[in-house]
């Protein structure tokens, strides 16, 4: 299994420029996230694992490795619209899955020129695919590119790490940004922390969002 490759360079780095999330790294050491390794199986990844948990996410992943051997344009597209439904996905994200498949195919979406795009470009050129908004071209980037500045202001788990790191009832974008700014280059790896942090890698560090009233 592939990880996240990072170390004394980013960590130090960061320490440098933040006390507080200083403190979350040596307090939680380093952290093995894994990766994807191949775009193209990457994006299919990330479009079955919308709006479900990690576990279901992987339960169907596995199943749908297992009988094709292998994640590729024409396989999936030798497969079709309801066996791809019957791994466990729905039928829109089958037809996003094969939409990708025959872009690709086709030539229509040259997915190795993503490879050498700046994460900007990157980002718009995979969120004008069917299915794939901006959050998920940004953990695209994230775990299989392996791009060392992205930090997702889309994603409710860094949000809620950032909340809980600096003590905010709220992380608007304009606090974001300033942390953000603060962080880079090296946001990927801060991203890391915060998630483990929203995860309850550290057990006292509280949400201090309002609570809801129910």
């Amino acid at each position: 299994m592939d990880y996240f490759v990072y170390g004394t360079e980013e960590t130090e780095y960061l320490k440098s420029k933040d006390k507080k999330l200083a403190a979350v790294i040596d307090r939680i050491g380093h952290i093995d996230r894994p990766v994807d390794t191949d775009l193209f199986s990457a994006v299919i990844h990330h479009i079955i694992g919308q709006q479900i948990s990690t576990k279901a996410q992987q339960t169907l992943w596995e199943r749908m490795n297992d009988d094709l051997g292998s994640i590729t344009a024409e396989s999936l597209i030798e497969a079709g619209r309801d066996k791809i439904q019957a791994y466990g996905t729905t039928y829109r994200k089958a037809d996003y899955i094969l939409d990708f498949s025959e872009k690709v195919k086709s030539g229509q979406f040259d997915i190795a020129a993503v490879e050498h795009m700046s994460d900007e470009e990157a980002i718009k050129a995979l969120s004008e695919l069917k299915g794939i908004g901006v959050w998920t071209a940004e953990m695209i980037l994230l775990f299989c590119l392996q791009r060392p500045d992205i930090l997702s202001y889309g994603d409710l788990a860094i949000l809620r790490g950032m909340r809980m790191v600096y003590h905010h009832r709220e992380m608007d974008r304009k606090k974001f940004e300033k942390y953000r700014k603060r962080l880079s280059p090296y946001c990927s790896v801060a991203s890391l922390y915060f998630w483990a942090v929203a995860g309850g890698a550290i057990p006292e560090m509280k949400d201090y969002a309002p609570k809801k009233r129910k």
